[in-house]
């Protein structure tokens, strides 16, 4: 694992400010999502729909995690999309837990792609 200085606050600041320099505006939580979504399964389309949003959210969250053995990339159907199983239980967290622990993974994403 990456070694990151900073509190969590700090480090999630430090990258919504990197996002918004590339982006035009400061992406929420679903938004980066989103884009990783995108990034992980190779969908280039301009438009989705919002069941396809959701899809992408559901390959992001599940490539984060698979980085600490919750989840591994099982196949890639016909149109590309990576399918992912379970390998151990999701930890019980309250909701500020639960998105501490979503960015926690978010933040340790972009530093491997910062160093790969």
């Amino acid at each position: 694992m990456i070694e990151q200085s900073g509190s969590l606050a700090e480090r999630w600041i430090n990258l919504e400010t990197q996002l918004v320099e590339r982006f035009g505006k400061r992406p929420d939580l679903d938004a980066i999502l989103f884009l990783i979504g995108i990034q992980e399964s190779g969908q280039t389309k301009n438009k989705f729909t919002k069941e396809e949003k959701q899809d992408l959210m559901h390959v992001a969250v599940c490539h984060l995690l698979s980085s600490s053995g919750y989840y591994a990339l099982d196949s890639v159907d016909k149109d590309g999309w990576p399918h992912y199983v379970q390998l151990k239980a999701l930890p019980t967290f309250g909701l500020i837990e639960q998105e501490n622990f979503i960015k926690d993974h978010v933040l340790l994403y972009f530093d491997q792609q910062h160093h790969a």
